[in-house]
């Protein structure tokens, strides 16, 4: 998030405060355990994109954490925050909530990447992320599709792909699926088909803007299917993209390496679907 006249943040409990001000105590546990989980909204001209979508989803992994979640009290804290943010254009929104309990939603400019990735596309790498395709289906523990603070190897992975000389990465498991990106949802096209991949014993966490995006391109003439796709799949495809709801599909231009040949109508069409 950016600072002074570039960022807002709002604070349950307390309302605006200076962006510059400690909101969080040393002994919160989303601190220092990474018990809790958060949203990333995109804001557009003072509006926030698929609130609804993003609140539901946040209340299912407070849920899953066992932490109280006030879905009213959070529409309220996020237009509060979106009330004082007074800059046109997109920005990045963050609600975030630990068993602290802190809870906040803090909006900023867009990572300064972003504009150029969405212009030239993703060189991605593919990396193991360590479990079976299955691993998640009997073991709720592992927190399967929740969106929580425990982002360190989603970190890690993202340095790795910069090392290597990309800019993202692809997770695949140890069985070689096809997972999802640090950020993000994969979806592929063979023809008119979307494909991405199913939640539940991938423990992918089910993706707002594609969802959003496989609502509105089945109206459009286009089929999806929910697929368990391999590296080889995503070779094969016509065009894959990273779907992420404040940057937004972006198309694939190369993976471990090799290029990809772009299509700009269909992207084009898949970025209009999706709302970018």
């Amino acid at each position: 998030m950016g600072t002074g006249s570039q960022a807002v943040l709002a604070v349950l409990g307390r309302g605006l405060v200076d962006p510059a001000s400690a909101v969080v105590r040393v002994d919160d546990s989303g601190l220092t355990r990474g018990d809790g989980c958060f949203e990333g909204c995109r804001v557009l001209d003072g509006a926030i994109d698929k609130l609804d979508l993003h609140l539901a989803r946040m209340a299912r992994s407070a849920a899953a954490l066992e932490i109280p979640f006030d879905e009213a009290a959070w529409r309220d804290l996020a237009a509060l925050a979106v009330s004082a943010w007074k800059h046109p254009g997109e920005a990045a929104m963050k609600l975030l909530l630990t068993r602290g309990p802190t809870g906040f939603a803090a909006i900023g400019p867009l990572p300064p990447d972003y504009p150029r990735q969405r212009r030239d596309g993703l060189r991605v790498v593919t990396l193991d992320r360590g479990f079976a395709s299955d691993a998640f289906a009997s073991a709720p523990w592992l927190l399967g599709g929740v969106k929580s603070l425990s982002y360190a190897v989603n970190m890690a992975a993202q340095r790795e792909a910069v090392r290597r000389g990309a800019d993202d990465v692809i997770f695949v498991s140890t069985d070689g699926v096809v997972l999802e990106a640090p950020t993000g949802s994969v979806v592929w096209s063979v023809g008119r088909t979307l494909h991405t991949t199913p939640p539940g014993a991938t423990g992918i966490l089910a993706g707002t803007t594609q969802r959003r995006l496989f609502e509105r391109a089945t109206d459009t003439g286009w089929r999806t299917e929910l697929t368990l796709g391999t590296v080889d799949d995503l070779r094969a495809a016509d065009v894959v993209w990273l779907v992420g709801s404040v940057r937004g599909p972006v198309d694939v231009v190369a993976i471990d390496g090799t290029p990809r040949d772009r299509n700009p109508v269909v992207d084009g069409e898949i970025r209009r679907l999706a709302g970018f």
